[in-house]
C-alpha cells in the first residue's frame, strides 16, 4: 500500500553545516562576525577565550557605528558585565574610542582630565564642576566629558550641574566647547551632541539593567590628545588593577586613579582618600588623610538640584557647607598637577583662591556668555 505521507527531503551528511551558513549569510558579513566575538565572551567560564585587542576594537567600532542589531548588542554587553573584561579587551574598546569620539587639544598646557560615571550622583552632593572652576581659574586646564541621564542610576549628570550654575554646556558644537577650553581652561563634551555613535548603545544599556563595559571604558577615555594627567574615578580594587594594565598598554605614561564618592573623582571629607599615582609604569599608593590637615567635616547629602545650586554657590565664595571639601579637593588636585611640592603649600593656595572668588569669577565669564 503507498503511503500518503510526502517524501522526506534529501539530506546529506553536511546538510546542517549547509543550513548554517545560509543563516549566516542571511545576517550579512557584519552580524556574522559580531556574532563570532560574542562567541569569544560568552561562551561559559571554561570554554570563553576573550579578544585579543584588535577584535574587542573590532567588536566596539560594530556597535558603535550600528552595524549590529540591538539583542546582539545586548548579548555581548551583558556577557562582558557577567565575566568582566580582561584589560587587553578594554585596550581594545578604547583605541575604538579615541579613533571614534571627539578630539579637544590644548597646545603647549597640561591638563586634567577626568573620568567619572556617566550615571551621576545621587547620594552625596558632587564637587567636580566647582573643582574645574577653580583649578580652571589658576590656569590649569581641566577636560571634562558625561552624557544625559544614564542608566542605571539616572542620578544627576556634569551637564545638569553646569546649567544650574548658569553656564551652558549641551547643544554646543565641539568648535565652541574647543573654543571655551582655548579662552577659558574649562572643557565638557556632551554624548549626545558629541559622540553619538556612543549614545546608540544608551537604549541597551537600559534594557540590560546593568552597567556594562563601557560604562568602565568611560571612566578610562578622554577626548583630549596630547600630554595630561589622567584622573580615573572607582569603586573595586580589581576595577582599578584593571584600569592601570588598559591604560598603560594604551600608553597613557600619568594616570590617577581615585576611590571618590560614588566612583567619581571627588575626595571624602570624612574618611582617608584612597589613590594610586602611575607613572611611566610604576605604581605609587597614596593615601591623603583630611583629618591631618584640620579638615573633619562631613560629607554633603546630595538633597536635588536646587539646593546644591545654593551650596555651589556659596561654596565658591568660599562659604558654606560645601566649602571644606571644595577646598580639600582643589588642594589635592593641584598638589596631584604638580603645581606644590607640598600639600600644605597647595591647601593655602586653595584657600586664597576661594576667598578671592577666583572660580565664582570664571563661572560669570562662562555664565554671561
Amino acid at each position: 500500500m503507498s503511503s500518503l505521507l510526502p517524501e522526506p527531503a534529501s539530506l546529506g551528511p553536511d546538510a546542517a553545516s549547509d543550513r548554517r551558513q545560509v543563516r549566516l549569510r542571511a545576517l550579512g558579513p557584519e552580524r556574522a562576525r559580531f556574532r563570532e566575538l560574542i562567541g569569544k565572551v560568552g561562551s561559559g567560564e571554561h570554554t570563553s577565550t576573550g579578544l585579543d585587542r584588535q577584535q574587542a576594537a573590532e567588536a566596539m567600532d560594530l556597535m558603535l557605528r550600528g552595524l549590529v542589531d540591538d539583542a546582539q548588542m545586548g548579548a555581548f554587553l551583558i556577557a562582558h558585565r557577567i565575566r568582566r573584561p580582561h584589560p587587553t579587551e578594554l585596550s581594545g574598546m578604547l583605541d575604538s574610542y579615541r579613533r571614534c569620539g571627539p578630539v579637544l587639544e590644548t597646545p603647549g598646557r597640561r591638563p586634567l582630565c577626568f573620568g567619572v560615571p556617566y550615571d551621576g550622583r545621587s547620594r552625596t552632593a558632587p564637587l567636580l564642576p566647582l573643582v574645574a572652576l577653580v583649578l580652571a581659574s589658576d590656569d590649569l586646564p581641566v577636560v571634562l566629558h558625561g552624557g544625559d541621564p544614564m542608566p542605571v542610576k539616572f542620578g544627576v549628570t556634569l551637564a545638569e550641574l553646569f546649567e544650574a550654575i548658569g553656564i551652558p554646556s549641551t547643544g554646543l558644537p565641539l568648535s565652541a566647547v574647543q573654543h571655551r577650553l582655548d579662552r577659558h581652561g574649562l572643557a565638557l563634551t556632551h554624548q549626545p551632541d558629541h559622540f553619538p555613535w556612543a549614545e546608540r548603545l544608551v537604549p541597551v544599556r537600559d534594557a540590560i539593567g546593568k552597567r556594562p563595559p563601557v560604562a568602565s571604558l568611560e571612566l578610562l577615555w578622554t577626548p583630549h590628545r596630547g600630554e595630561h594627567l589622567l584622573v580615573s574615578g572607582f569603586v573595586h580594587p580589581p576595577t582599578e588593577t584593571r584600569a592601570w594594565q588598559a591604560l598603560q598598554d594604551c600608553d597613557e605614561t600619568d594616570l590617577l586613579t581615585v576611590k571618590g564618592l560614588e566612583g567619581s573623582t571627588d575626595l571624602p571629607t570624612s574618611r582617608a582618600g584612597i589613590t594610586a599615582r602611575v607613572r611611566q609604569g610604576a605604581t605609587q599608593r597614596i593615601l591623603l588623610h583630611p583629618r591631618d590637615h584640620g579638615i573633619t567635616s562631613a560629607e554633603v547629602p546630595w538633597q536635588g538640584l536646587q539646593l546644591w545650586r545654593s551650596q555651589a554657590l556659596e561654596a565658591l565664595c568660599g562659604e558654606g557647607a560645601l566649602m571644606p571639601a571644595l577646598r580639600w579637593n582643589v588642594a589635592a588636585y593641584l598638589w596631584f598637577a604638580g603645581r606644590f611640592e607640598r600639600l600644605e603649600d597647595a591647601l593655602e593656595r586653595a584657600t586664597g583662591l576661594l576667598l578671592a572668588r577666583s572660580g565664582e569669577r570664571l563661572r560669570r565669564q562662562l555664565a554671561n556668555r
